[in-house]
């Protein structure tokens, strides 16, 4: 394990300090891929802080997918609405033939995080979502950089086909996941995609894997007091499978998460329940260690039942891989952000950073936008899990991170979603497009690096069989 992880360490250095080649592109292009997307500032801008306003959570992105959807109609692209059995996937293409570049987006927010454009906690609406990680950023700058690339095929500039995919429910049950499982991605080369973040990097990290589950109780239920004797408990089983639990981690891997949150739990103190539902996450850098935990876990809610003598039942929802990194592309997305240069802020802008800063008990650096220096992948990712890691063991995926909050802001919460819904994060937004856009040219005229990193992929997916974590049937979409 020492040896081939040393390897794989090498390798990645080698990689990255290896010169780029010839992936330079034509600049002439890039300018006016780059120009395609400044001229339509106030548009991505309108929609950006439509989808913001919108927070729309997993499987209900009605308006905001219409609103993408509809938008890449009118620019020229054919569009296939409702993919995988899900009403706001789509797919946009443009263009006839190889190569085929895809680019992804996102548009789901998430519950409960409503915010206004404040430096303080403030909701729009208490309890309802808000955009706590930047979708509504991320679908739009990904969508103007394939209308960027659409301008340059329509003119004889590139030659392929362009796709953007709508791609729903990421903070849920892995939209992705479904598209892949229908094949919606098979023929792409390469696949572009960005993310926000509070800093702007090509992504060395990397994501966890994770399989996300529930797990029933059921008993017998009986008056608290008249006659407990003749009931069982479903709650204890759940208390019992969630000390169980709390048991193992101890005995875990220091890479590994386990977080969960009771969602049944009986109504009323003096009658037993005959019911409880426990929801739960298991996270590991690998999918093979997620894996292992797994198995572990259903032990203990079989156990946790056999004690308190009652059924337990284990319910899927979803399971994300890691991701699987590829160095040739790291640097193309490197030099393409460094190409396009830094995100600048106004004092205002820094200012309001660092009241965010203050407020969160943070240092106040306020924001950076340079471009972080490219370095080596790392051994285990520092945390999160999104289901492009799927995606990236079934094409050549490239991903960087782009600057939309303040540093160290804390994610899935209020301050993103403040940041999210103003300039700070309509320049991160604008800075991701233009890297995509630029990206995505070299991918169509440089055929070297494009193979280059087919090949890559190819070597590091060699005899690994992808399966996926989610339940068989159709998605679980939510009734209206």
């Amino acid at each position: 394990m020492k040896l081939r992880r040393f390897a794989a360490t090498f390798l990645a250095t080698a990689l990255l300090l290896a010169p780029l080649g010839a992936a330079a592109g034509d600049v002439k292009k890039k300018e006016e891929a780059v120009a395609s997307i400044e001229k339509r500032q106030a548009d991505l801008t309108r929609m950006s802080d439509q989808i913001w306003s919108f927070a729309e959570t997993a499987l209900r992105e009605t308006r905001s997918a219409k609103l993408l959807a509809d938008y890449a109609e009118a620019q020229g692209f054919s569009v296939q609405r409702g993919v995988a059995g899900m009403p706001t996937a789509f797919v946009a293409s443009y263009g006839a033939g190889k190569p085929i570049i895809g680019i992804m987006g996102e548009y789901d927010a998430l519950p409960g995080i409503s915010q206004k454009v404040s430096t303080t906690k403030e909701a729009l609406e208490a309890g309802a979502p808000g955009q706590g990680c930047g979708h509504n950023l991320f679908g739009t700058a990904s969508l103007a950089a394939a209308v960027a690339i659409k301008e340059l095929i329509a003119a004889g500039k590139l030659k392929g086909t362009i796709r953007f995919f709508g791609t729903p429910a990421e903070e849920s049950i892995g939209g992705k996941i479904y598209m892949l499982r229908e094949g919606v991605f098979r023929d792409v080369d390469v696949m572009l995609v960005w993310h926000p973040n509070d800093e702007t990097k090509a992504d060395n990290e990397g994501s966890q894997a994770n399989v996300q589950f529930f797990v029933d109780f059921k008993g017998k239920t009986a008056h608290a007091a008249a006659d407990p004797w003749n009931a069982r408990s479903a709650s204890d089983g759940m208390e019992l499978f969630a000390h169980g639990v709390n048991m193992m981690r101890e005995h875990v891997r220091p890479t590994v998460r386990m977080h969960y949150t009771i969602q049944k739990a009986g109504d009323v103190p003096n009658v037993v329940p005959d019911y409880a539902r426990i929801w739960i996450w298991l996270r590991d850098s690998r999918r093979s260690g997620v894996n292992e935990l797994y198995s572990r876990v259903q032990d203990i809610a079989r156990g946790a039942a056999l004690m308190a003598g009652v059924e337990s039942t284990v319910i899927l929802q979803t399971g994300y891989s890691d991701e699987n990194i590829n160095e040739t592309g790291l640097k193309l997305l490197h030099a393409n952000m460094t190409w396009v240069g830094p995100i600048q802020y106004t004092a205002e802008e820094q200012e309001f950073a660092r009241a965010i800063q203050r407020a969160t008990g943070k240092e106040t650096k306020g924001l950076d936008g340079s471009i972080q220096p490219l370095k080596p992948i790392l051994p285990d990712p520092p945390g999160g899990s999104s289901d492009v890691g799927d995606v990236s063991w079934n094409v050549p995926m490239l991903q960087f991170y782009a600057t939309t909050a303040p540093a160290d802001a804390p994610w899935h919460a209020w301050p993103v979603v403040a940041s999210g819904g103003m300039s700070i994060g309509h320049k991160g937004m604008m800075f991701a497009a233009k890297t995509l856009a630029v990206t995505a040219v070299d991918l169509f005229e440089d055929a070297a690096t494009r193979d280059a990193i087919r090949a890559e992929f190819a070597a590091r997916t060699k005899g690994f069989v992808y399966k996926p974590s989610i339940p068989d049937g159709p998605p679980p979409i939510p009734k209206p």
